[in-house]
């Protein structure tokens, strides 16, 4: 039997993530920071290489659940890169993941392969389709609500602190670091959700991974407010947020729009997870070395994958959603709409 070592393990996700790869037929090895949480697992400090070295031995790829990544991604990823081994992380931190797909392997390393980084990068790559560059990449997220974990808030204050308090943005080509306020606006979400008010550049990992692998000028992200304000404490999550993905890539005057559907952010990066380590031990990546999900992988199939935890919804002939946008410099060159078989075109 395979074997997976989970980093992490006892966490949040981690806990969901073990749980999908048992489903799905691996040995899983459990593995973390915290011994006294890991019975007759194999617990490993980041401080300490060789243990990291012993914790890898034999185990056939990697999954770091444990933030906060800017702690622990290195660490592990160089752990998995000297084992020549795959490394999935789902971190969300935008600093870490910018570390991580600094470093050079001939193994497979993804990171920020979760709900927020991965599955953005995938539906923007399907939505591009054919189109080999886009003016702006727009993404929405809509949550019924949001109880954050401790893991959460410890890694976002990480995030802040590493940019002195400043947020960040992708636009123009390039990352800004900004100490404006974020701005407001409605964004047009489909029903049943309908418009809702909305944090624009509410950077998240999506304006690292998309423009790694996309000729994109602008990333812009967006959070509805409800969304946003359940950020202010973690707490006890007794129900499970529904969430409404909106992607829209722009070239010149047309659009694309991909929708993502699912409930719980944390249960769903699982399957995410899995697929992409699965994908990377059956042959069926399509790069080697450090990529983000929607350059490693073929995005389309791998969407259709994710069944029945994340419905996807291609606007064929979408309406013009970004009538507000700024007017493009240039059109990136020709573009023709489609849809992806297999999907639910709308």
């Amino acid at each position: 039997m395979t074997s997976v070592l989970v980093y992490g393990a006892y966490g949040h996700t981690g806990r969901f993530v073990v749980a999908e790869l048992e489903k799905r037929g691996y040995d899983v090895v459990l593995s973390g920071r915290n011994a006294a949480k890991l019975p007759g697992g194999r617990p490993a400090s980041v401080d300490d290489s060789a243990a990291l070295d012993r914790a890898l031995d034999g185990v056939a790829a990697v999954i770091n659940c444990a933030g906060p990544f800017a702690e622990t991604a290195l660490p592990v990823a160089e752990a998995a890169i000297r084992a020549g081994v795959p490394y999935v992380d789902v971190a969300a931190e935008i600093e870490a993941n910018l570390d991580t797909l600094a470093l050079t392997a001939d193994s497979a390393v993804v990171p920020a392969m979760a709900f927020f980084g991965g599955l953005a990068d995938l539906l923007a790559t399907a939505a591009m389709g054919d189109w080999t560059a886009a003016d702006e990449v727009h993404v929405a997220y809509g949550l019924s609500g949001w109880r954050p974990t401790e893991g959460t808030l410890a890694a976002g204050r990480v995030s802040r602190e590493r940019r002195d308090g400043k947020r960040i943005r992708f636009a123009g080509g390039q990352l800004e670091y900004r100490d404006d306020a974020l701005p407001t606006r409605e964004w047009p979400f489909p029903e049943p959700l309908g418009p809702r008010p909305v944090f624009g550049e509410f950077s998240m990992a999506d304006i690292v991974t998309i423009p790694r692998h996309l000729r994109v000028r602008d990333v812009v992200s967006y959070m509805t407010v409800d969304g946003a304000q359940g950020l202010a404490a973690a707490g006890e999550r007794d129900a499970a947020e529904t969430f409404v993905v909106d992607v829209v890539v722009r070239a010149g005057e047309d659009e694309r729009r991909i929708v993502a559907r699912g409930e719980d952010i944390y249960a769903v990066s699982a399957p995410l997870a899995v697929e992409a380590v699965d994908r990377i031990l059956t042959g069926r990546a399509k790069v080697k070395g450090v990529a983000p999900a929607g350059e490693m992988f073929d995005a389309a199939d791998f969407l259709r994958a994710l069944a029945p935890h994340i419905t996807i919804e291609l606007a064929a002939r979408p309406e013009r959603v970004l009538r507000g946008s700024r007017r493009p410099r240039r059109a990136p060159g020709p573009c023709q709409g489609g849809g992806i078989p297999g999907w639910r075109n709308s």
